[in-house]
């Protein structure tokens, strides 16, 4: 019986010691998408997003580290349990909320259409009849396009929006719809600056463009996501938050709603 009791206490002892040094394995898009993640010529990632991962990170007084997967394989990586949190400028959706949960928000912005210099500023579906729009895969972009343009408008798909970029810079598409931050990323670029413009943010709609960006999670993980929440706050709290989006903006990322 001492001989149980010995080996129990020990395994209890073995098992704390790894869950107080086990890694939160974070999964974040195997691509660039400036200025929240991206890799230095090191090979090192860096971003607002990166920065804010590592600020919650050192909240939480937890290890961490980073899992690179397709955009489109995120959820089904997550669900697999390869990596614990999606980290990746996803929006808490309600179609996404069918299948995993969410921490609170910690960015939210609009949604945008950039177009050739040439082209009218606008973004209803009045503006884009007749036009080709790329939209990169598995976006709520892509969702939005589905109710709104789809009957005027010709959808080009794409893995990556750099890809889109390219093409719109060519002359092949019309038009790229996306995350505002991210596509005005790119007009700033030496590749965009000359070509293209903001032709104007779509009009809002919660049910499909989501509740702003979250971290992704198991609906089982509910003290992960308790621990994520308390730390988001936290970083917000402080001043940490505001420090680290400064680096990057000169507006608050966080939103209204």
């Amino acid at each position: 019986m001492k001989l149980l009791s010995t080996l129990l206490a020990g395994a209890a002892l073995a098992l704390c010691a790894f869950t107080a040094h086990a890694e939160v394995r974070f999964g974040v898009m195997n691509e660039s998408y400036p200025p929240f993640f991206a890799k230095d010529a090191s090979g090192e990632w860096q971003g607002w997003e990166i920065d804010l991962m590592n600020a919650v990170c050192t909240q939480m007084k937890e290890k961490c580290s980073i899992v690179e997967l397709s955009w489109d394989g995120l959820i089904p990586a997550l669900q697999s349990k390869k990596f614990d949190v999606i980290w990746s400028s996803m929006s808490n959706t309600a179609e996404r909320s069918k299948v995993i949960d969410f921490t609170d928000k910690y960015y939210n912005t609009p949604s945008t259409l950039i177009g050739s210099r040439d082209e009218k500023p606008g973004a209803t579906a009045a503006d884009v009849k007749g036009k080709t729009i790329g939209i990169q895969v598995s976006t709520i972009q892509s969702e939005y396009y589905m109710k709104y343009f789809a009957d005027v408008a010709e959808e080009k798909t794409y893995q990556t929006l750099d890809e889109a970029f390219q093409d719109l810079a060519s002359g092949r598409i019309d038009y790229v719809f996306g995350d505002s931050l991210a596509l005005d990323a790119f007009l700033k670029s030496d590749s965009g600056k000359d070509c293209c413009a903001k032709m104007g943010d779509v009009a809002d709609d919660r049910e499909i463009l989501g509740a702003g960006v979250s971290g992704g999670l198991r609906k089982e993980d509910t003290e992960l996501k308790a621990k994520l929440n308390a730390a988001i706050a936290a970083v917000r709290a402080s001043g940490t938050y505001d420090q680290i989006t400064k680096k990057y903006f000169d507006f608050d990322i966080y939103g209204a709603k």
